[in-house]
């Protein structure tokens, strides 16, 4: 069952007992878990069409009932604090793989983040609770969102006798790190390469073009071409994108801490091209933006892999020393990671899967804005595409022209 959390956050919900294990279905027709309206900010209800909230039933027939949550956020210039009132939740997974259980009781989920978590009925039935979605990272201007758990045993309409879980502070960046760093990858999960062939340090920077704010990696703000990038080198398309890659890293004294000295920047569509399955390691370095005391969390996805993200850390990354830090026993394989303030954060994935591939920040507005790289792997072992795929750009005449010779 798919319902939505405070219009931010999908949730998909099983009952599973308090093992995990997925439990017969005839719970759920018994009246277990059933589906009611969500509130908004105001506490209107909204209409079904829009949203629905999240309702688990606890009677004697189904004592102890846990029910697995999974939390998709679909948020584009966001990142969320979600709490359930009364509730701890048990985190099982990350970016669809299973991590080392813990428990918490709120998570911070950032856009293009997933989590499952496992939460259980075991409070007062009679009584209804706030669920709680507050905005991290940037400050905000608008109340927490809510939505209410309802046991069905309290009439749905019922509005909780309890306030709200209250929403840290949206710049308290120690809390979310804390909880970034308690996510282990779980007995059994496949583990990193001992060490790198590659490694790329990626300097994220706002700086300016033509007086208009941009975001650039290594002083490349991206500009994404008009001809796909998976058909020029697929076709050897040469004027379809740069053939000069972007720097690998950064001038040293740069200072992160203070506005760039130089607030211009320019674009590029250049891209980093590694051989078939070696292993890549990239420091992502957080710095002041173009105001001072301005640094921002950022999300950071790549496309076609997971990767372990080998560890987090404050100021500038000290090559040499601070990849003593790295976690390589039970580093936890996701797919989007937390870049933090003033910070780095340290990740490392295997080239296994030809093709091009976006690396990016997942606040929309950010990637438009510049804030991406393209990594391009295997080239030589790309099979075939599907022509719907590259109708745009150079490749579209290119298809004209093969097709009408």
């Amino acid at each position: 069952m798919k319902v939505t959390v405070a219009l931010l956050v999908n949730v998909c919900v099983d009952i599973v007992d308090v093992v995990g294990r997925i439990v017969d279905e005839d719970l759920v027709v018994s009246g277990c878990v059933d589906v009611v309206d969500v509130v908004d900010v105001t506490g209107r209800f909204v209409d079904g069409a829009l949203g629905e909230g999240l309702n688990v039933q606890r009677k004697d027939s189904c004592p102890n009932i846990m029910s697995h949550l999974h939390n998709v956020s679909s948020s584009v210039n966001k990142r969320e604090k979600m709490s359930f009132s009364g509730h701890r939740l048990l985190v099982v997974e990350a970016d669809g793989n299973y991590i080392t259980p813990f428990t918490t009781d709120d998570i911070d989920i950032y856009s293009g983040e997933t989590y499952s978590v496992l939460l259980t009925t075991d409070q007062d039935p009679s009584q209804n609770y706030y669920i709680s979605v507050g905005v991290r990272g940037r400050k905000p201007n608008t109340p927490p969102a809510l939505t209410v758990l309802n046991y069905v045993t309290a009439p749905s309409s019922q509005l909780p006798a309890s306030p709200p879980p209250e929403t840290p502070r949206w710049n308290d960046f120690d809390r979310s790190k804390n909880f970034s760093k308690k996510i282990f990858a779980a007995m059994g999960s496949p583990s990193p390469p001992e060490t790198f062939n590659e490694r790329l340090f990626l300097l994220n920077t706002q700086n300016l073009i033509d007086g208009f704010t941009k975001w650039a990696i290594n002083n490349v703000s991206l500009a994404v071409p008009g001809t796909p990038y998976l058909g020029s080198v697929k076709y050897n398309l040469r004027t379809g994108f740069s053939r000069s890659s972007p720097p690998k890293d950064y001038p040293v004294d740069y200072d992160i801490m203070n506005p760039p000295r130089n607030r211009n920047t320019k674009q590029g569509n250049g891209i980093y091209v590694f051989p078939f399955n070696v292993t890549v390691d990239v420091i992502l370095q957080n710095a002041n933006g173009l105001n001072a005391n301005a640094s921002e969390i950022h999300p950071w996805h790549l496309h076609g892999h997971d990767f372990w993200v080998l560890g987090y850390g404050e100021g500038k990354f000290k090559p040499g020393i601070d990849e003593k830090t790295y976690n390589l026993k039970n580093p936890p394989l996701r797919n989007t990671v937390a870049l933090y303030p003033y910070g780095w954060t340290a990740l490392r994935f295997v080239t296994d899967n030809p093709g091009v591939w976006f690396f990016h920040c997942h606040i929309e507005p950010h990637l438009h804005m510049g804030m991406g790289v393209v990594f391009a792997e295997g080239l030589n072992r790309i099979g075939k595409v599907p022509d719907e795929a590259l109708g745009c750009g150079l490749t579209k005449q290119f298809l004209m022209n093969r097709n009408n010779p």
